[in-house]
């Protein structure tokens, strides 16, 4: 059973959930304590976010189609439906805007949105390295007012069942996205 939610676009969380990327890169919501994100939980569900108007130019053409099947595929006004979950297997704080794009290819994110969510107030952004599991059915819950805003971490009214999930990467694909992730930051 899982009760903490992460809040992520849309379009990035279909890529997680679809085995396109196994990262996450974070700079904090400004309704974060003191603006910063803190990787606080290492097991979450993904909460898709519809809020930014950005989302298609700050992602890949690759993954403009997925942004349109996210947005085709977006649950009514006040649903939240729930999907995936992931388990953080790394995380780095990374303060060498060289080494972030060097990580081009492993997200969806354009080098511009890198650049951009890289210099916002401090320089540098998480990226966490994520195993991410597919739920057996997708959950739907009440969207409710205080999971609103610039947040990163929502605390579920009722927590959401992850029996039977399975992982969107095997073992093997998974270990190669981890080392290719950690040579690039090396």
């Amino acid at each position: 059973m899982l009760g903490i939610a992460f809040k992520e676009w849309a379009v990035i969380c279909r890529a997680l959930g679809e085995g396109r990327q196994a990262l996450i890169l974070r700079k904090g919501g400004i309704a974060e304590a003191g603006g910063v994100f803190r990787p606080e939980h290492d097991r979450f569900l993904l909460y898709p976010s519809f809020f930014h108007e950005q989302h298609r130019a700050g992602i890949t053409p690759d993954l403009l189609p997925l942004l349109d099947a996210a947005e085709a595929a977006r649950p009514p006004a006040g649903v939240l439906r729930l999907r995936v979950y992931a388990d953080v297997a790394a995380v780095h704080h990374v303060a060498d805007l060289d080494r972030l794009l060097s990580l081009d290819g492993l997200h969806g994110w354009t080098a511009d949105t890198v650049r951009q969510r890289f210099h916002y107030r401090m320089p540098g952004l998480y990226v966490l390295v994520v195993r991410v599991y597919r739920l057996a059915e997708p959950v739907d819950r009440v969207d409710r007012p205080e999971y609103a805003g610039c947040k990163t971490w929502v605390e579920l009214d009722e927590p959401v069942s992850t029996a039977g999930a399975v992982s969107v990467l095997s073992d093997e694909a998974f270990a190669d996205y981890r080392r290719r992730v950690e040579a690039a930051l090396s």
